[in-house]
């Protein structure tokens, strides 16, 4: 069996084996349990007799080929996969697909979009403020969604660009479909975001609810305007100024609409069958906005990806009133 072999790092001591491969490869729990019952994984050379073995620095996880090519398998990203929307000696607009990290963490995931594209373009790796894990990066885009994101080639970009951000002067819109009928034509959301004590998650602070958070939090502001209402969900067009994590997420959440497809903000232990059919977080940056180095606004747009499009058709318009 021909195998790709992982080696655990010191940081990922007493990680449990489903929660480094589902973050690994980009897969459920479940899937993870029937490649380990198919003698698909291996630990040091053993199949692992439980999802939840703990792992040990220099441990040695082999995965079949076979898994790694299969479709719904996430693990090696290629450049292939990152869409070049616009390309200058001072930047790149690219496109990010769902299930790609923006760049890679302390573990050294070879297919983030960062590291690919440095790889592909050496000159990233002279600019940004942490070129070991994030070349060129000034922003992020969640894992779970896609849409657009602008990386620096040049020291001067990057810093033009940071100050952009700092001062919220970068456009951003995305579109996210949300669980329920949102009766408002647009509203402006405005929790402030802190870390959860109890979960590690970002959540929206309500004042009724201070002192349950690691901080009090920072401010936040996310507006949205209706753009098509169906039976039990609504597609929003969202504009934020200030980019929090998870902050679309978490505020739609504490606005008691969260989003589809979304497997941490929700309010059910377990998902849906219609985010199961979906199969990804419906969040997706469509618009990007900022000044280059001449002085001149530049901004992109990114169409819904055909599987947002196509989910879109499946759903049922409202009722009309009689």
């Amino acid at each position: 069996m021909t195998t790709k072999t992982l080696t655990i790092k010191t940081e990922d001591k007493g990680t449990r084996l489903d929660v480094f491969l589902t973050e690994k490869l980009a897969v459920t729990r479940s899937q993870i349990q029937k490649m380990i019952s198919a003698e698909q994984i291996t630990v040091n050379g053993e199949q692992p007799q439980k999802m939840g073995l703990p792992l040990k620095p220099d441990d040695k996880i082999s995965i079949s080929n076979k898994v790694l090519n299969t479709k719904s398998v996430h693990a090696l990203f290629t450049v292939k996969d990152i869409k070049i929307i616009a390309e200058t000696p001072d930047y790149f607009v690219v496109e990010k697909p769902t299930g790609m990290l923006t760049h890679s963490t302390t573990r050294g995931e070879a297919d983030s979009l960062a590291y690919l594209l440095a790889e592909k373009h050496p000159e990233l790796n002279k600019v940004g403020d942490n070129v070991k894990l994030r070349p060129g990066i000034v922003h992020r885009l969640d894992k779970e969604a896609s849409g657009l994101l602008v990386v620096a080639r040049t020291q001067a970009m990057f810093e033009n660009l940071k100050n952009q951000f700092q001062s919220r002067a970068v456009g951003k819109e995305y579109f996210a479909l949300a669980h329920g009928v949102i009766n408002r034509d647009e509203d402006k959301l405005s929790f402030r975001i802190g870390r959860s004590e109890t979960d590690d998650k970002m959540a929206a602070i309500p004042e009724s609810k201070k002192g349950l958070f690691s901080e009090d939090g920072k401010d936040a502001s996310t507006e949205f305007e209706v753009t098509k209402r169906f039976i039990n969900f609504t597609l929003c067009r969202v504009k934020i100024k200030t980019g929090r994590m998870h902050q679309i997420r978490a505020h739609f959440l504490a606005y008691n609409h969260p989003l589809c497809g979304d497997p941490m903000y929700n309010q059910r232990k377990r998902p849906n069958k219609t985010d199961k059919k979906l199969g990804r977080l419906f969040l997706h940056c469509a618009k990007l906005g900022f000044v280059d180095l001449k002085s001149e606004f530049k901004e992109f747009e990114s169409v819904l990806p055909k599987e947002l499009e196509n989910f879109l058709t499946t759903l049922q318009p409202p009722r009309a009133l009689k």
